[in-house]
């Protein structure tokens, strides 16, 4: 066989590892794409409940729908996967695309957003510090170059950079931009093949599952994911639900990226999301607190 499945902490996403390199980037189909370049993603989008294609490195990783469960489809999918391997139609060998990477202003003055054009990753990477870098090359190669980053934040296709303050951004933005475009250029890997994501959070903070969520827990959920989730990431950041306390009807959340410590975060909490919730569900949450990642 050359090609076996790896079960990811996401249980609605299961990657299919390939015995050879399939992308140096990353590039992502869902069921609007087109997927002209990979007759794959084409097969397997034309299946009911499979929702997304991602594929990089040596991996395709497929998320399906919730009520399918992964031991009725997955032989099928990775006999599906390896005849493709096989004929080569994984992916279409094209004219390479030009990377391009730019910088964003976010609201944190310490962190500073940096996209490319392509997928990077197909789950958030949050490291907090240099000591935690390890299977994330990118990563690794960041700390060892720029000494005054902090924080390290990767999600879709950008990264955020938090700063010490020994170093200001508007000296060093344009260098970091040309270092990280010259990486992604000579093909450098931005997580090894066998990297697992977790979300980070602090000893104290216990990250739920979805399927061990209440019925208000999957409900603010949704609407964080609706309402917030889009502005937030827009910002460098990320937000994700930790708990709901009905005793006090306060829902917690985790902030990451450039959320975690943003001076503004508090006023985003209590003006903006804390509203929101209220407004969508009366009588039921009352009070929103955050917790750094």
């Amino acid at each position: 066989m050359r090609v076996y499945t790896e079960n990811t902490p996401n249980e609605n996403v299961m990657k299919f590892v390939c015995d050879e390199t399939l992308a140096q980037g990353g590039v992502e189909f869902t069921k609007d794409s087109t997927a002209t370049e990979s007759p794959l993603a084409q097969v397997l989008l034309s299946i009911p409940f499979i929702d997304k294609i991602f594929i990089t490195a040596n991996f395709v990783a497929i998320e399906k729908i919730d009520g399918v469960n992964w031991e009725d489809v997955q032989n099928d999918l990775l006999e599906i996967v390896e005849e493709h391997l096989e004929d080569g139609l994984i992916l279409q060998q094209q004219k390479k695309q030009p990377f391009t990477v730019y910088a964003e202003m976010t609201p944190n003055p310490s962190v500073m957003k940096f996209c490319a054009n392509v997928m990077l990753v197909p789950e958030i990477i949050e490291i907090k510090s240099k000591e935690k870098a390890a299977g994330v090359p990118l990563a690794v190669a960041l700390y060892k170059e720029y000494p005054f980053i902090e924080e390290i934040f990767f999600t879709e296709n950008y990264i955020s950079l938090t700063k010490n303050d020994t170093e200001e951004w508007d000296l060093w933005t344009m260098d970091v931009r040309s270092f990280i475009l010259n990486y992604l250029q000579a093909g450098g890997i931005v997580f090894d093949e066998f990297y697992e994501f977790t979300t980070e959070a602090p000893e104290e903070v216990v990250i739920k599952a979805k399927e061990d969520f209440t019925d208000v827990e999957t409900q603010i959920k949704a609407i964080l994911d609706e309402f917030v989730q889009p502005a937030v990431a827009n910002d460098g950041g990320n937000i994700e639900l930790i708990e709901f306390v009905e005793e006090t009807r306060t829902a917690k959340m985790l902030l990451q990226g450039a959320c975690s410590g943003c001076p503004s975060s508090t006023a985003t909490l209590k003006n903006g999301i804390e509203g929101l919730l209220k407004q969508m569900m009366p009588d039921v949450v009352d009070n929103v607190e955050a917790v750094n990642g």
